[in-house]
C-alpha cells in the first residue's frame, strides 16, 4: 500500500499523519488485520466511490482504533471512537462518505477530532 500525507484541520490546530491508502478491494479487505501495532502519527485512509453507505468491522483487527467518516469533500461526518478489538459488529457510516480514516483509538479525543473539521488529501479534490 501506499504511504500518503493526510492532514486534520481541527479547531485547535492542523494535525498531520501518514497514511497507508486502502484503494483497492483487497487492500480494503485486509486493512489493518493482525497487525499488533500502528505510530502515533500513522493510519490507514479506506477510499470509496464517492457517496457510499460504508459498514466496517473489527474482525482480526489486534488493536483498538478510532474509525472516522468522511464525506466526498473531505468532512468529517460520524466518529465512532475506541473500537473493540476482534468484533464482528457493524460499524457504520451513519450516511454517505467518500472515506474512512482509521487511527489509534483515543486519537480523535487527544487531538479534539471532531464532527465537521475538514481532513485534507488527494482523495477529496
Amino acid at each position: 500500500m501506499v504511504k500518503e500525507p493526510l492532514k486534520v484541520e481541527t479547531a485547535a490546530g492542523p494535525h498531520d499523519f501518514v497514511v497507508e491508502v486502502a484503494a483497492t478491494s483487497e487492500d480494503q479487505a485486509t486493512g489493518l488485520m493482525y497487525r499488533r501495532e500502528m505510530a502515533a502519527d500513522a493510519g490507514m485512509l479506506f477510499v470509496y466511490p464517492a457517496g457510499s453507505r460504508i459498514t466496517m468491522w473489527m474482525k482480526n483487527t489486534l488493536i483498538p482504533l478510532d474509525m472516522v467518516f468522511i464525506s466526498p469533500a473531505g468532512r468529517i461526518t460520524h466518529i465512532v471512537e475506541r473500537t473493540v478489538p476482534m468484533s464482528n459488529e457493524l460499524i457504520g457510516s451513519n450516511g454517505p462518505v467518500r472515506a474512512v480514516l482509521e487511527l489509534n483509538a483515543g486519537t480523535a479525543s487527544r487531538l479534539g477530532i471532531k464532527v465537521g473539521d475538514q481532513v485534507r488529501h488527494a482523495a477529496f479534490r
